[in-house]
């Protein structure tokens, strides 16, 4: 049976891992599709291809980003699958996105200095290596100064919402991020639609609203996961006519979340991975 993992994170964006280390991590944990989606950004791919191709390793990739957009007073993010990371109109929409990315980066470190956190930018900035500062890495520095233990911690004090280091997001909106993906002969994915703590009533007006603008896809499957959550979102995703994907997130190693673990769709559910099954050029 193939295995499948098509949602995953490097230092191009908030993940711990080289591109280099989370491929041979990938290969280690017996992966045989897999996508790398940094947050509004293709940067990892072509490195990625490169890597793939000079250690032979046994891998198909999926070129793949995850685009932040806001609907109604949520953060929704969007997979991009199977995309052409050349497309102009992807690339003019990630880079406006990146735009947004670091001057909200700037105004989180400005409101943590000015309360006595001096220098937590530059920390950040460091700690985001060669990708863009995210509220991880603000997370991860306030981490290495002792003000809390874990990521929750730290948004619970100083970055969610009301909180010292918050700044609200100005990201592009869901059909703007579909129709780019579009462009460049994607895939759109509803990223993790449990994530977003709304209730159903609010996730099915998502889900109505996802499929109007034009939306292929919902993530089903995640390493952390109930099987009745699992067993839901399959429901919902024929109800609403979507295909299914799977992916574990994947930023750094936990005892929770691994990549490739615990992936399976439920009975019934069809495979995103189907679109792109039999065309020339989509594995490389």
């Amino acid at each position: 049976m193939i295995k499948y993992d098509l949602h995953s994170h490097t230092t191009h964006s908030d993940g711990h891992l080289t591109v280099e280390e989370l491929l041979n991590r990938a290969v280690d944990k017996n992966i045989d599709v897999f996508a790398i989606t940094d947050h509004d950004t293709v940067a990892a791919i072509k490195p990625a291809q490169s890597f793939i191709k000079s250690e032979n390793l046994p891998l198909s990739l999926i070129t793949g980003t995850e685009i932040s957009t806001k609907w109604e007073s949520f953060e929704i993010h969007i997979v991009g699958l199977n995309i052409n990371i050349d497309n102009e109109e992807l690339d003019a929409l990630l880079t406006a996105q990146q735009q947004k990315r670091e001057e909200r980066a700037t105004q989180i470190g400005f409101r943590l200095e000015k309360n006595g956190f001096e220098g937590i930018y530059d920390q950040a900035k460091e700690l985001a290596v060669n990708g863009q500062i995210t509220r991880a890495h603000f997370a991860r520095a306030l981490m290495q100064r002792g003000v809390a233990k874990n990521f929750p911690g730290v948004f619970k004090k100083y970055l969610g919402r009301g909180k010292t280091g918050y700044v609200p997001s100005c990201w592009c909106d869901i059909q703007t991020a579909i129709e780019a993906i579009h462009a460049a002969g994607g895939v759109a994915v509803l990223a993790h639609p449990s994530s977003y703590r709304m209730s159903n009533k609010w996730l099915r007006k998502l889900l109505v609203e996802f499929k109007n603008a034009g939306g292929d896809a919902m993530e089903v499957a995640q390493p952390q996961q109930a099987p009745s959550e699992r067993q839901f979102l399959g429901e919902l995703s024929r109800e609403y006519e979507l295909l299914c994907s799977q992916g574990s997130d994947f930023h750094f190693p936990t005892s929770y979340l691994e990549l490739g673990k615990n992936l399976y769709l439920p009975k019934d559910c069809q495979g995103v991975w189907q679109v792109w099954e039999g065309q020339e050029g989509a594995l490389t």
